[in-house]
């Protein structure tokens, strides 16, 4: 088995085992990478990576959008849909306007959001190990 086919079959394992809130800080863990990607790429003029990183990163906030659940999570999933929305129309312009400021401001936000979810999934592991 190669390198790669082993590293897929244990990425594969983790999200398989992962809990719904781990799920969700992978999700940013990769929203973070790949905003950082194209960042880099328009810095770098590549249009390809560039491309493919935004449309990624489209996908992984969408994903993030239809999950939120506004039963349980009333205000809060309220809330963020806003940011998710925001962040989805910023998105579709960035590319084209090879905004690095606002790419940025995407990944802090990106990041932000990430350390919150890791921070409450980190919680949660605690109460349940009590």
């Amino acid at each position: 088995m190669t390198y790669a086919a082993k590293s897929a079959s244990y990425r594969e394992m983790e999200i398989m085992s992962a809990s719904p809130a781990r799920l969700v800080v992978m999700l940013f863990d990769q929203l973070v990478i790949r905003l950082t990607r194209a960042r880099i790429a328009m810095e770098s003029g590549d249009v390809t990576l560039r491309t493919e990183s935004i449309l990624r990163s489209r996908a992984i906030v969408s994903e993030l959008l239809s999950s939120l659940d506004f039963e349980k999570g009333a205000g809060i999933a309220v809330d963020l849909s806003g940011i998710y929305k925001v962040m989805l129309g910023e998105l579709v312009d960035v590319g084209t306007r090879k905004d690095i400021k606002t790419m940025n401001k995407l990944i802090g936000i990106a990041s932000q959001l990430r350390d919150g979810f890791a921070g409450a999934a980190e919680q949660l592991n605690v109460k349940r190990s009590a």
